[in-house]
């Protein structure tokens, strides 16, 4: 036993007791850290996923777009070579059906492209 100035001992049991809690302590303590250096390696890559999914789906809007802007001005010329009422309102209901077609597969399109970015977010935070 350890004995200071004042008379008062520590016994070595208490010691012991003491360094275990403090062994454990610190054990405890790094299991946490490790666990949460794991959450946050899990949090950037789901991060990384949905960023990657955002990007493409910002790309692939910009590309559908172009598409319709250059739609617009093919119908604008094909109006201005129009001779008569007939072909302007032929060519308006061709180009209104047209630009509905392609609005729905590019709904359609840019729908799976969110639940495969979602899916891939998903995948990301699980692993």
């Amino acid at each position: 036993m350890a004995v200071d100035k004042t008379g008062f001992e520590v016994p070595e049991q208490m010691r012991d007791m003491a360094e275990k809690s403090v062994d454990q302590a610190r054990k405890a303590f790094d299991e946490f850290m490790s666990v949460t250096q794991k959450a946050v390696a899990q949090a950037e890559e789901s991060a990384s996923a949905v960023q990657s999914g955002a990007g493409d789906m910002q790309r692939k809007s910009l590309s559908y777009a172009e598409e319709h802007i250059d739609a617009a001005f093919n119908f604008a010329r094909s109006l201005v070579k129009a001779t008569d009422m007939e072909q302007v309102v032929a060519l308006q209901q061709d180009f209104m059906r047209k630009q509905m077609e392609a609005l729905g597969e590019q709904s359609r399109d840019l729908s799976d492209r969110a639940v495969k970015a979602a899916q891939d977010a998903g995948k990301a935070t699980k692993s």
